[in-house]
């Protein structure tokens, strides 16, 4: 064999060697990471929706989720806007009535089946749908809400997409022809996917007359606000941002918006889905009376974070109703589950002590302090990861952190080492096995005895 062609063989082989355990395991915990999202519960728990009356002097305004499960603060911010707002009849729906698995593992019972609000209707179109961004997008098992989606805005239905819920609405078909927006992350993905759709960069949302869009996950809380200016006028609108603590409602037209792109921290992402094997699982308390976005903002928070892990738990594990009547259901109590810390979201948790039945857990209140839920999850996500996650997580929300102090430590070293040791562990293996194989073939090559 030519020296050249044996140099250039060697090295491909140690090249190789080095890559896979960092590429295999990476891949293995890569995967386990973004599944782990949308664990859909196994215990057959079904508990019915709380029943609440319907005011038909009101407008109707629901929430659809599918049937995989939806993007927690997708579904549950806008919802708390509109609840907030009082001028609407606000409902969750699904194709069937039965646990919907949200962001981090939070189980939503939805308030009504398809079938369930026509009845309500009389079979009139809800007058608003806002559609969350869907794990299974473009899967077969989206098409009950796609069709239902058509349905309802050939009737007259004003839609509202929050962050990739647009790319549900274009694989209905919903959105050619029109403007629309979306998440900075998969905007670029949806140009080429669904070239007949004008996609707008750099605003909050995208109103097209009987369709409207919003960028990343708490655009929607503008979009939301918004539609309560279309149906209720700026003063319902502003009732509703001091409601919910969103200092940043401006009536009117969207405000343009710095647009997102990836930056070179932003690997820290790869890092933590491929390399955080000692990833810490949280128990979240849910309890009675709880405000939605107070849910969302450590479902989300943590979830998009890719670092941490969340499991639902109650105080005696059943379903608990939410600050405007949604219903949801725990996997457990803190004493059942396993987790690393408990963790108590809710100012009315926080000043009830609604945990201390389990000093052992050292529970901790995010909201004792005021202020927008979010605000006290990304101050405790810098403090218990790293500063680099924090951004990288409040850029996926699209939210600002000017006022947020978010010091930690810079970056997860130890977990950026990972894939460097694993590669040093190939080579050794790759030196030992090609010291071996030169032995071997040497012992053989000497001549035996006489």
């Amino acid at each position: 064999m030519r020296p050249f062609v044996r140099i250039t063989l060697t090295v491909l082989a140690f090249t190789v060697a080095a890559l896979a355990l960092p590429v295999t395991l990476g891949a293995v915990t890569l995967g386990a990471s973004f599944e782990n999202r949308y664990t859909q519960r196994t215990d057959g728990v079904a508990p019915r929706p709380a029943h609440r009356p319907h005011d038909p002097a009101k407008p109707t305004a629901v929430v659809v989720v599918g049937n995989e499960g939806a993007v927690v603060s997708d579904a549950l911010a806008p919802y708390e806007v509109l609840a907030a707002a009082d001028a609407f009849n606000v409902y969750t729906v699904a194709p069937e009535v039965r646990p919907v698995t949200l962001t981090g593992g939070l189980d939503l019972i939805p308030d009504l089946g398809f079938a369930d609000l026509d009845r309500l209707l009389s079979s009139a179109a809800p007058d608003v749908v806002v559609v969350p961004a869907l794990p299974d997008l473009g899967e077969p098992t989206t098409r009950p809400v796609t069709d239902w989606l058509k349905r309802q805005s050939a009737r007259g239905s004003l839609l509202m997409s929050v962050c990739n819920g647009s790319g549900v609405l274009a694989t209905a078909g919903l959105l050619d022809g029109r403007k629309a927006t979306a998440h900075w992350i998969r905007i670029g993905g949806f140009d080429d996917e669904f070239p007949a759709v004008d996609w707008v960069r750099g605003t909050r949302y995208v109103d097209d007359g009987n369709i409207v869009t919003t960028a990343g996950i708490l655009s929607g809380i503008d979009g939301a606000l918004h539609l309560t200016e279309r149906f209720a006028g700026t003063e319902a609108a502003r009732k509703a941002a001091d409601a919910i603590g969103w200092t940043h409602y401006s009536p009117g037209p969207s405000p343009p918006m710095t647009q997102n792109g990836f930056d070179a921290a932003d690997t820290v992402v790869g890092f933590n889905t491929a390399f955080r094997w000692d990833k810490p699982m949280l128990g979240v308390l849910l309890t009675n009376g709880i405000r939605e976005l107070e849910l969302a903002a450590v479902f989300d928070t943590y979830g998009q974070s890719l670092a941490v892990g969340t499991t639902a738990v109650g105080l005696d594990g059943t379903p608990i109703r939410s600050r405007h009547g949604l219903t949801f259901a725990p996997r457990g109590t803190p004493a059942t589950a396993d987790h690393d810390r408990l963790i108590v979201p809710g100012a009315d948790a926080a000043a009830s002590r609604a945990a201390d039945r389990y000093p052992g857990f050292s529970p901790v209140y995010l909201h004792a302090a005021p202020g927008f839920p979010f605000d006290a999850v990304l101050e405790d996500l810098v403090r218990t990861t790293d500063t680099a996650t924090t951004r990288w997580t409040a850029r996926t929300l699209e939210y600002r952190t000017e006022h947020l102090t978010l010091d930690g430590e810079a970056w997860p070293w130890t977990v950026t080492l990972r894939p460097f040791g694993l590669a040093v562990i190939g080579l050794l293996a790759a030196f030992g096995i090609r010291a071996l194989y030169r032995r071997i073939r040497t012992t053989r090559r000497q001549p035996g005895p006489e």
